[in-house]
């Protein structure tokens, strides 16, 4: 094991470190770097040679230059402004070592009259004779300077010098930590050690050099950290005992017959996989991923029928009331009459909402329907036996936890997502949880075309929209803002609305993030009943929303939107028995990613090999389309250029798992990489 102040010492406060007092540690603070451990992921970019003196004669201006100079002689103007002067000289030329707001016995001290000094810094050249301004990297002791400096992305206020001080400081004092990996692990990374690899990091000629074992040592540790707490996560709850839920397949199958449609083979293989941990003595902890239209909601509401019947209350939450509602009556049509549905809203009356509470206290309500409200404090539940919850995927790893122990030790919880995610994404994200994908999509959907417009060619869209209308089918307009912006030069909801309805008077109708809660469900259910044709819309659609007679969706500024968003958009349109379009517009100056994005749409209706493409494009950090809470922000580590670290690390954990081996020799590992609350015990 190693020695607890081996690695405690990488955890500690920056004020440690000689040098660095209240105002720099104020400064790194304010970049998120709270201790000597985040210090070491602050890598240069570049660096500047100074390891070669030359002569003066042979100096190059504007040019960063070392030389060995000796001062011979001082002017210090006694008019305030003007800057403090040093001659020197080598045996081929003389310099001027210019200083302005500098004390005389500051610049008396480091250029002591007729000692050799070493000098670096970019050259100038004033009145036919070389300068050096301000120069930062002055010493008797040339070792000192000559060497390779790195270059930071700097925090304001800390120099470079000040940066290389600090990083060299910290490098000098590495603690030899005790090996934490298996030799068939290390002997894939050359047998670097951790401090190794750390050092290798630092040096200038290692910069960008992603490939080397010494990075990639560093990045799967990084990958590895993560697994290891989310396999404890799930260790954990598996641990937990629940009631088994005797499932009835009689009437489970009644309810599947009563569908207008037949469940695909993954939607088949999805409900098995999660009736067996509803049925174990087991707690289920399971993310339900799918494509856009692929058939989620089915699947767990059968799942919370199942659970139902077996005498356990349900509790889904949805991201908007729209789609909570939605929920609400789709399983009031599914369910028999016995069942007791009720749905709880931001809007509810209060006598109602306490009513509501009363019921679900007292076993009179067996599924409940609602947004984040139904996991309040004074919502008691009586016994609830699953949670569902629909399109969270800004829940980290902490808030499912807690969600978890919040239902009890009977309650399954399933979470569901219609983003569909990279592999190497998933187990990042959602290693705590055991994960069904449906692929598959029902025969009925038919593939959505897309097409691409300039914007200049709106006039062809609206000779489409017409012939649309006449058809008898709907149309969603999506705009990225609500109103002008001076700042920002996209199209506006509000403006599109007042043009549209000049052009299709009492047929367009207007849905934003403002409008008014009432207002949205009433909007909504007109455009259900075809009380209008047109709805223009900001992205406040994209998830969920399901209108089958809604056939068209109009995108403007789609260069603006990420890969998944645009998908997750165009999946509003489609879900009925017609053939569907979705036309994606944009301006005429578009950059090679937007280019690319918009190709790879117009290619594919498969939202798996569309997160791909999204994440090889933009980086796995904003995959989603938003910054993600809870994500892992690796230092290193990147999962597209690192997949095999990935799949390294999940084979890892696996055969740790497998051969129930002790994982204490992790503990700084964990401690260093993660600091990870919730597993406190071991780590």
């Amino acid at each position: 094991m190693a020695n607890k102040s081996n690695y405690e010492y990488l955890l500690s406060d920056l004020s440690k470190l000689k040098g660095v007092g209240a105002k720099t540690t104020s400064l790194l603070k304010k970049k998120k770097i709270n201790n000597i451990f985040d210090l070491l992921w602050k890598l240069p970019k570049s660096y500047t040679d100074r390891s070669h003196s030359i002569k003066i004669k042979d100096l190059k201006i504007g040019e960063n230059q070392t030389i060995n100079i000796t001062p011979i002689k001082y002017q210090f103007p006694r008019v305030r402004n003007l800057p403090n002067k040093v001659s020197c000289s080598d045996e081929t030329g003389e310099i001027d070592c210019i200083f302005f707001n500098s004390y005389e016995g500051y610049v008396r001290k480091i250029l002591p009259l007729g000692k050799e000094i070493t000098i670096s810094g970019k050259i100038g050249f004033f009145r036919n004779k070389y300068q050096l301004t301000n120069p930062k990297y002055v010493s008797e002791d040339s070792s000192l300077i000559k060497q390779k400096h790195n270059t930071y992305s700097l925090t304001e206020g800390i120099s470079e010098k000040i940066y290389n001080k600090i990083i060299n400081q910290i490098i000098i004092n590495l603690p030899i930590l005790d090996e934490w990996h298996s030799k068939n692990i290390l002997d894939k990374f050359g047998d670097v050690k951790w401090n190794e690899a750390i050092i290798e990091l630092h040096k200038s000629e290692n910069i960008g050099k992603f490939k080397k074992n010494f990075y990639k040592r560093l990045a799967f540790d990084e990958i590895f950290s993560t697994f290891l707490v989310n396999s404890e996560i799930r260790k954990k709850i598996k641990k937990i005992k629940k009631k088994q839920k005797l499932l009835d397949n009689n009437k489970q199958n009644k309810i599947i017959n009563k569908l207008d449609f037949i469940l695909t083979n993954d939607q088949k293989k999805t409900l098995e996989e999660i009736n067996n941990d509803l049925s174990s003595t087991n707690k289920m902890f399971r993310l339900l991923q799918g494509d856009v239209g692929s058939g989620k909601t089915i699947v767990s509401l059968i799942a919370a029928y199942n659970s139902i019947n077996s005498g356990f209350q349900v509790a889904v939450m949805a991201p908007t009331e729209i789609l909570a509602r939605q929920h609400y009556n789709f399983a009031k049509k599914l369910f028999p009459n016995g069942i007791n549905i009720e749905l709880i809203s931001g809007k509810s009356e209060n006598k109602s909402k306490k009513e509501i509470l009363r019921k679900l206290a007292d076993n009179e309500i067996d599924i409940i329907f609602g947004t984040h409200a139904i996991f309040q404090k004074k919502v008691n539940f009586n016994n609830l036996g699953l949670i569902i919850i629909d399109e969270q995927h800004k829940f980290g790893v902490n808030q499912r936890k807690l969600l978890s122990d919040k239902g009890g030790n009977n309650c399954d919880v399933l979470l569901m997502t219609a983003t569909p995610i990279p592999r190497t994404l998933t187990m990042t994200l959602y290693g705590d949880m055991d994960l069904s994908i449906i692929r598959e999509k029902p025969k009925s959907r038919k593939p959505i075309k897309t097409y691409s417009k300039l914007e200049s060619k709106i006039d062809d869209v609206f000779k489409f929209i017409k012939k649309e209308i006449k058809s008898g089918n709907q149309i969603f307009w999506v705009c990225p803002l609500i109103e002008e912006s001076k700042k920002l030069n996209h199209s506006s909801a509000v403006k599109k609305f007042e043009y549209l309805e000049k052009l299709f008077p009492n047929q367009v109708s207007l849905l934003h993030g403002k409008t008014d809660f009432n207002d949205k469900e009433i909007i909504l259910d007109n455009f259900l009943k075809k009380k209008f044709q047109i709805l223009v819309s900001t992205t406040i659609i994209e998830v969920g929303i399901d209108f089958p007679n809604a056939n068209v969706i109009i995108i403007e500024n789609a260069n603006k939107f990420g890969l998944s968003q645009l998908h997750q958009l165009r999946g509003r349109v489609g879900r009925g028995s017609k053939e569907s379009t979705c036309i994606l517009m944009f301006k005429s100056n578009l950059s090679e990613n937007a280019k690319k994005r918009i190709n790879i749409l117009k290619d594919s209706n498969d939202g798996f090999y569309i997160s791909e493409e999204d994440m090889k494009i933009r980086g796995f950090g904003d995959i989603l389309g938003f910054k993600q809470s809870g994500i892992k922000n690796f230092k290193l580590a990147d999962p597209v250029h690192n997949s095999d670290l990935f799949l390294l690390a999940e084979k890892e954990i696996r055969r740790i798992e497998n051969q129930n081996e002790d994982i204490s020799r992790f503990k700084p590992l964990i401690k260093l990489y993660d600091r990870a609350d919730i597993i406190n015990d071991i780590a």
